[in-house]
């Protein structure tokens, strides 16, 4: 019997990954674009908005071209680095459009992070396609 059972806990210890983790993504990050300072918050309920120039864009509900939306975030940690997809939802039609992204955590309160706007998900950091974000 334990035989089996300690080889099964060294590998779920060892599988285990915190840097993976969807709740290291939890709270107001800030990066800097070209001498431009702007933010971007993930909160534990599935939203995110962005703070630039001390306008907010998205989050659990504001308006985008005359329009009511809102802005979630899902996250694929399976993978190496993790996937983000940043969706914003039109809420009268329901239309969806989606930011594919990937995050990689440096440290604890250090994360780099890729976006590519057309419609497909970055396979790699770029000095074109990426940002190092700092814990607020």
């Amino acid at each position: 019997m334990y035989k089996l059972l300690f080889p099964i806990i060294a590998f779920l210890l060892l599988s285990y990954n915190p840097s993976s983790d969807k709740s290291q993504l939890y709270g107001k990050w800030k990066g800097e674009d070209q001498g431009e300072i702007g933010y971007i918050n993930f909160d534990p309920d599935g939203y995110a908005h962005f703070e630039i120039r001390g306008q907010i864009f998205g989050g659990k509900e504001f308006e985008y071209d005359g329009k009511m939306g809102t802005v979630t975030y899902k996250v694929s940690e399976n993978v190496k680095p993790i996937q983000v997809d940043l969706i914003l939802t039109i809420l009268d039609t329901g239309e969806e459009n989606r930011l594919l992204c990937i995050a990689e955590f440096l440290d604890e309160n250090t994360m780099k992070f890729a976006i590519n706007f057309q419609n497909q998900r970055p396979t790699a950091f770029t000095e074109e396609n990426s940002l190092v974000f700092t814990r607020q």
